[in-house]
């Protein structure tokens, strides 16, 4: 049979075309021909039926298919390998679909725009999705390739049924709903995807859906990046999910996800989260500042973690939680609000060969019935390395804790653990603290240095040692409380400040082949102590303990609850030489969650400011004219209240706490910082430094959480200031149930409790602040005092540019300071305004602009290399 030769068909005004409607030109084309259309147009709903090319003459931009109202599509796709070029479909209802493709249909989009409705994809009913295979590129009913997606309502792109669907280099971007959704058995191949600005997740996958994504960004939808359900699969590589919407990734069902060298940044609540029987792994990944857990695993969840780094965590960096398990190698935790990793519930976790550092609260903590297996670690700067509250049984391993400011290793009432080769190095309170009804075993390892003793045992503890050396600790070696014992079997005790062994009364120790090697004295504490000793020895010789040797301590004062690291308030009181560990602990040392903010380890005495000096620091500070004012009229009331009581008279009533109200960039900050230091200069506050926190660092993710994180950050703001910036978003306008309820009223009672040894400070929007105020009866009566910060004027902007331009070295010519000064007269003052910060971003440009120029200089003087002109301006203050 003979070949048939295709045609092209043409499309356009009268006399420019044969056909003036596309649909005519489509009727009239033969499967296989060409429909070329001129700009322009075109309000008609197309259908096709054959194989054909659609095409815009004069390429992307010039052709506008808009679907006429009555709900069809602007194109129906029925025929396969169908092919559109250039062309920009236009949906009637941003909710209906502007382009549907049929089962068994096939479509190109190339270099094409869908806006005003969703692309719906519908394959064949029970096809099998297929799995991931190496190498493997897939077969597309579908086929965009630089396009972009726009204006859609509910979905951009909705795949059913057994649909396959290629993405190339396209952008999804304004959608009020979910980028893309799969459903079925629906397969969704994307390569150089960018989605921006969804108000719902970035990618929706349900049933046994599939979606494999590589070289993409995800940005700013308003839920979750990915959001995985049912039996759904991903698997996505080199991709940035960047969401201040919920989490990163959500997994739910028996989904499954497969995560290599991608990165989440900046979610409003978790990263990863993992609920009912779902899997992660992933592999060289990052995530960063997440508002609440990097990686949040309930339920029956899995997680596989290698080579993954996880930063500046809002809550606990890693939190598993009921029948959950998580393995983590070698990979990275850093910086974070609460724990490094806290396993919960009935949780597993193993840690091997990997490193966590700057945590505020407890590197790994094990809870309730978890276990957790750490192997090859470090922990480094945490306020305790490793706890272990859980009897299900946990071993820690051949790692290192590094300057924990409480306890470096620590097994608490009810837990069991086996500690095997570890090194402990520069603990605060105890190298090893094994609190009462504890269950550990010690197999060799070290505690070097630090200011506590190398081990603490609680009374009622029986800890099992062997093979540990104990290497110039501050304090004891060992350090046996009331009725304490155990077993220590070829330890070494060397060169600690006090005496090796502290024996408190009742201490009954047995200790085989021990040696203490140039330590002050052997035994300190109690002398009605009964330890054990075989063949132990002291710098050679035999050691022996003689009973009532040491002097008797008076009887410790009674009190309540869990026991405290000696030295802490309420903690026996043992004279002279034989004190331990004087780090206080919070109430309820023995557990690894506290309910107040760790406490600091003694640090010298800040160097005494005089009052004079703070005020003339606040006189020079750009604009605030009218805050300077406030706050000069407060220290003179201050004054007066503290000559008032040095006489002998009442005080009058005071509140110095206050509401800072004024938009971003105002110097809000800047001042409630100096506010703390001139209150410890007037002797009104202890330690006048500043605590920083916003709703993030108050409110939990899970009830029952709120009131220990607002006790924590309010515990570290005692002596000083509790600057809580946003303060309005703890009381939503929409009101209803919200845990910032709980953070208020947990703040009130904390303020009332420490009435006269912290300052609140409430920051945010003007107009939201009386919302706020206006949200507890608490608040209402200590917040009586308002400081108005007022937008800067574009004078008081270039005085800050100046002044961040000497500070740096760099000097503005006149021309370019009157330009400036124009620049920021004209400057639009939205939202996105942010005053002083505007200003530092303005300087900073200029630095940058002027670098290039320098760069294209062939010898610049040292006067042209710190001279700003005109030119180094912005590009929208150069007009």
């Amino acid at each position: 049979m003979p070949h048939r030769t295709t045609r092209t068909h043409a499309v356009g005004p009268r006399g420019r075309g044969a056909h003036r409607l596309v649909a005519d030109a489509v009727r009239a084309a033969q499967p296989g021909d060409t429909v070329v259309v001129a700009p322009g147009r075109y309000e008609e709903a197309l259908e096709l039926a054959r194989r054909i090319v659609l095409v815009a003459e004069q390429g992307p931009g010039t052709v506008v298919l808009a679907a006429p109202p009555g709900g069809a599509p602007a194109l129906a796709v029925l025929a396969p390998d169908c092919l559109l070029r250039g062309l920009e479909l236009e949906g009637a209802d941003p909710g209906d679909p502007a382009v549907t493709v049929a089962a068994g249909a096939g479509l190109v989009l190339d270099h094409c725009t869908v806006t005003g409705g969703r692309i719906e994809v519908r394959g064949p009913e029970g096809a099998e999705p297929g799995d991931f295979r190496e190498g493997e590129e897939g077969t597309s009913a579908v086929l965009l390739r630089d396009c972009r997606l726009t204006g859609a309502r509910h979905a951009a792109l909705r795949l059913s049924g057994g649909a396959r669907v290629r993405i190339e280099s396209t952008t999804v971007a304004d959608i009020d709903g979910v980028g893309a959704v799969l459903a079925g058995t629906a397969r969704l191949d994307v390569t150089g995807l960018r989605l921006e600005s969804t108000t719902g997740s970035g990618i929706r996958l349900r049933g046994r859906s599939r979606l494999r994504m590589a070289d993409s960004r995800l940005t700013s939808p308003g839920r979750a990046g990915l959001l995985l359900e049912d039996t759904a699969h991903a698997l996505v590589s080199t991709t940035r999910i960047e969401t201040p919407g919920t989490a990163g990734l959500h997994l739910g069902g028996e989904s499954h996800a497969d995560l290599t060298d991608s990165r989440v940044l900046r979610p409003a609540a978790s990263a990863l989260v993992l609920q009912d029987a779902a899997r992660l792994t992933a592999d060289g990944c990052t995530v960063t500042a997440p508002g609440a857990n990097g990686l949040l695993a309930t339920g029956t969840a899995r997680a596989a973690l290698t080579d993954c780094r996880l930063e500046d965590c809002g809550f606990s960096a890693v939190h598993l939680a009921d029948r959950a398990e998580a393995t983590f190698t070698d990979c990275r935790v850093r910086r974070g609000a609460e724990h490094g990793f806290h396993v919960a519930g009935s949780a597993g976790l193993g840690l091997t060969d990997s490193t966590v550092t700057g945590i505020a609260l407890t590197g790994v903590a094990v809870t309730d019935e978890a276990r957790a297996t750490v192997t090859g670690c470090r922990i480094d700067t945490a306020h305790t390395g490793v706890a272990v509250a859980s009897p299900a049984g946990s071993r820690i391993a051949h790692s290192t804790v590094v300057g924990a400011a409480r306890a470096g290793l620590e097994v608490s009432s009810g837990g069991r653990a086996v500690l095997t080769g570890n090194r402990v190095t520069g603990a605060g309170a105890a190298g090893l603290l094994f609190d009462a009804g504890s269950e550990a075993t010690v197999e060799g390892g070290s505690v070097e240095g630090g200011s506590g003793s190398g081990v603490v045992v609680w009374t009622g503890a029986r800890p099992v040692i062997s093979g540990l050396r104990i290497d110039g600790t501050g304090r004891n070696g060992v350090y046996f409380a009331e009725g304490a014992g155990g077993l220590l079997t070829s330890c070494d005790l060397v060169g600690t400040r006090l005496p090796a062994l502290h024996l408190a009364a009742g201490a009954a120790p047995r200790l085989r082949r021990c040696r203490v090697l140039d330590c002050p004295a052997p035994f300190g504490g109690d002398g009605t102590a009964a330890p054990v000793l075989e063949q132990c020895d002291i710098d050679g010789a035999p050691l022996a303990f003689v009973p009532g040797a040491a002097p008797r301590p008076p009887a410790p004062p009674a009190r309540p609850g869990a026991p405290a690291v000696p030295g802490a308030p309420g903690a026996p009181a043992v004279p002279g030489a034989f004190d331990v560990p004087a780090v206080p602990l919070p109430p309820g040392a023995g557990f690894p969650v506290p309910t107040a903010a760790p406490a600091e380890l003694p640090t010298a005495e800040p160097e005494e400011e005089h009052l004079d000096d703070l005020l003339a620091e606040l006189a020079t500070l750009v604009g605030l004219d009218r805050v300077k004012h406030d706050v000069h009229s407060m220290v003179k009331l201050m004054q007066a209240v503290r000559l008032r009581e040095e006489a002998g008279l009442p005080a009058p009533p005071l509140s110095r706490h206050l509401v800072f109200a004024g938009n971003p960039g105002t110097g809000k900050t800047t001042v409630a910082r100096l506010y703390g230091r001139l209150l410890k200069a007037l002797g009104l506050l202890r330690r006048g430094h500043l605590v920083e926190v916003d709703r993030s660092a108050l409110v939990g993710e899970y009830v029952g959480h709120t009131g220990p994180r607002t006790a924590a950050a309010f515990n570290r703001a005692l002596g000083g200031v509790l600057f809580i910036d946003e303060a309005y978003s703890l009381a939503p306008e929409s009101g209803g149930h919200d845990f910032g309820q709980e953070a208020v009223a947990t703040l009130v009672k904390l303020m009332e409790d420490h009435r006269d040894d912290v300052v609140v400070i409430a920051a945010g929007y003007p107009a939201d602040m009386a919302r706020f105020i206006g949200s507890n009866p608490g608040l209402s009566s200590r917040f009586t005092r308002t400081l108005l910060f007022e937008d800067y004027s574009a004078a008081d902007l270039v005085a800050i540019v100046e002044h961040q331009a000497r500070e740096h070295r760099y000097e503005l010519t006149g021309p370019a300071r009157l330009r400036l000064l124009r620049h920021f007269e004209t400057v639009p003052r939205g939202a996105g305004f942010g005053n002083g910060r505007s200003a530092r971003q303005t300087f900073q440009e200029m630095t940058e602009r002027q670098a290039q120029r320098m760069a294209e200089a062939v010898t610049p003087t040292p006067d042209q290399l710190s001279t700003l002109e005109p030119a180094d301006l912005p590009a929208p203050a150069l007009g």
